[in-house]
């Protein structure tokens, strides 16, 4: 197994608590993003904290063994493997707004 995929299967066992209420709430944001978006967001940051934490040591520790030119792609492949478990995770922190100075992110109704 390469280094990043094991770096994640370490990051979500070890704050397992937190992936797993984060998972929650990410499943219902992804059917109902206008009721979620706060608790998605305020739930995202702790969760981001996490995940940059365990991105640093991985390419951290790459740095060290003398790959540095490398970390830019392991940094990408750890977030694009974050990304299979959490697909919505590039959402967090969007604000929604309707007050006409503030930019406002319109969503496609397919219904």
């Amino acid at each position: 197994m390469t280094k990043y995929k094991e770096y994640i299967d370490k990051m979500l066992e070890e704050n397992k608590v937190l992936f797993d209420s984060f998972k929650e709430i990410h499943d219902q944001y992804g059917l109902n993003p206008d009721k979620f978006q706060a608790q998605f967001n305020e739930m995202g940051e702790k969760v981001m904290l996490v995940v940059r934490h365990y991105e640093d040591k991985l390419c951290k520790r790459s740095e060290g063994s003398g790959y540095a030119s490398f970390t830019g792609t392991l940094a990408e492949k750890f977030q694009v493997e974050l990304r299979k478990v959490f697909p919505m995770i590039d959402n967090i922190g969007i604000k929604v707004s309707s007050e006409d100075n503030i930019f406002v992110l319109k969503k496609i109704n397919l219904n």
